[in-house]
């Protein structure tokens, strides 16, 4: 579990380090951004299973499709459900849709913890339950200070429940699947560059972006790496409620970018933080008996 754990915070570090990273990538659109990111993140991510050993995984999943051709459907379906959320993730907070997103990302723990209590049956030990009350309660102050919940906020908070339940019921929740799922993304992302505002001839007028666009892909199939193996090291409940590490670095980024955290939104970040201690604090105790058993 403390492998997992520690996985799935790194992840968290690397989704933060990308929303930041995105801001150095003038003048690409959040859209065309996004289809960088899918083209350039597949090569990275073949590159680091080959080197780990880990390419059988796709084998795998292409000779299941081929011997048994109704999983093509639900393998488009789970690429479907990650492309929009990756594409959400970029075009947000470009749109003016970055709260309503991270209204999203404070509510999936919830959904998550929720959807491992009903669809696995999974309990939740006294720190967990502690995190996920205090998670709620810093959920319920930011409902309120919102009013409503929106399309986007919905996306995030139903959508990733969804794909992880798709992933374990096709056999699929490994880098394999996610590599299957990338690659199924790979004729969208083509389309964005190409008839996005700049096109791909935006490259050849910006040089620095021969840099920068590349890291971006390498960041980006390192945290989804690192994101995808934690999702199958940890319980359901447990990894849900380790998502609340991504928002509470997402706001750091938006302080360092010059925004302010209002009087009445305190009280939501601040049980948020308690709860992530708690997990954190949960983590050391495990590997503390690890060591000693």
């Amino acid at each position: 579990m403390s492998k997992g754990i520690a996985l799935s915070v790194l992840a968290s570090v690397l989704f933060a380090v990308m929303y930041f990273y995105t801001s150095l990538l003038a003048p690409l659109t959040g859209v065309e951004i996004f289809g960088w990111r899918m083209l350039l993140t597949l090569p990275c991510m073949t590159l680091f299973m080959l080197l780990a050993g880990e390419w059988h995984r796709v084998d795998e999943v292409l000779r299941r499709v081929r011997s048994k051709p109704v999983l093509g459907p639900a393998l488009l379906l789970s690429s479907a459900l990650v492309g929009v959320q990756l594409w959400l993730f970029m075009w947000a907070p470009l749109n003016g849709h970055s709260l309503d997103v991270s209204q999203g990302y404070f509510l999936l723990p919830l959904t998550m913890v929720l959807t491992g209590r009903i669809v696995y049956g999974e309990r939740l030990s006294r720190l967990q339950k502690l995190a996920a009350v205090l998670a709620c309660i810093g959920v319920f102050n930011e409902l309120y200070q919102v009013g409503s919940f929106s399309w986007a906020t919905l996306v995030v908070a139903l959508g990733y429940p969804l794909y992880f339940v798709l992933r374990k019921r096709l056999g699929t929740d490994h880098l394999g699947g996610l590599w299957v799922d990338m690659a199924l993304l790979m004729p969208v992302a083509l389309w964005v560059v190409q008839s996005g505002e700049q096109g791909i001839a935006v490259v050849a007028a910006q040089p620095w972006l021969y840099l920068l666009i590349p890291v971006l892909g390498v960041i980006s199939a390192s945290a989804l790496v690192c994101y995808i193996i934690a999702s199958r090291l940890l319980a359901f409940s447990l990894f849900g409620l380790l998502s609340y590490v991504e928002p509470v670095l997402l706001l750091l980024v938006a302080l360092l970018l010059g925004e302010s955290i209002k009087a009445g939104e305190w009280l939501t970040y601040v049980p948020i933080w308690l709860a992530v201690l708690l997990l954190v604090l949960e983590g050391v105790r495990h590997l503390l008996r690890q060591h000693r058993g």
